[in-house]
């Protein structure tokens, strides 16, 4: 037991999963700051207006490219990827929550817990897909394996 476990009564992670948490609050941060900055330039500077289906498709593939870091990097892990995809997910939820105190209009739209919901079914039918797919492709590297022996 390390004196860190002693003095906090708490133990510590392991360190894959310190990884998995620190990739998805990151991402959580990340996704953040892109809405935080798409709202801002969509409602306070007026000279955009013009370019507004431009930022708009540029914002949303930001979220996107960002929303895809959990999945891509635990691919070989669904739960791992689960895990981090939803931590990233309910950062970004929060802060979602947290803009409708600047910008009031936007509870009309969709409110935090259906976009929390949106996410957690997109990433749960992936990590779904991907254990399947690990498990079928383990299925077929073991059937492989046992094939390729002598006959004497």
């Amino acid at each position: 037991m390390s004196s860190r476990e002693k003095l906090s009564g708490f133990p510590t992670l392991p360190k894959e999963w310190k990884a998995v948490l620190l990739t998805g609050v990151r991402t959580g941060i990340s996704l953040s700051l892109v809405l935080a900055v798409w709202l801002l330039l969509a409602n306070r500077i007026p000279f955009l207006e013009r370019f507004a289906w431009e930022r708009n498709i540029a914002a949303a593939a930001a979220l996107a490219l960002l929303a895809l870091l959990p999945p891509v990097r635990f691919f070989p892990a669904p739960w791992r990827m689960l895990v981090c995809s939803l931590t990233a997910w309910m950062i970004f939820s929060f802060a979602y929550r947290g803009c409708f105190l600047f910008f009031p209009g936007l509870t009309r739209r969709i409110g935090a817990f259906h976009v929390f919901m949106l996410g957690a079914v997109v990433y749960t039918i992936v990590a779904t897909l991907t254990w399947i797919g690990t498990f079928i492709w383990s299925v077929r590297d073991h059937h492989v394996s046992q094939t390729r022996h002598h006959l004497s």
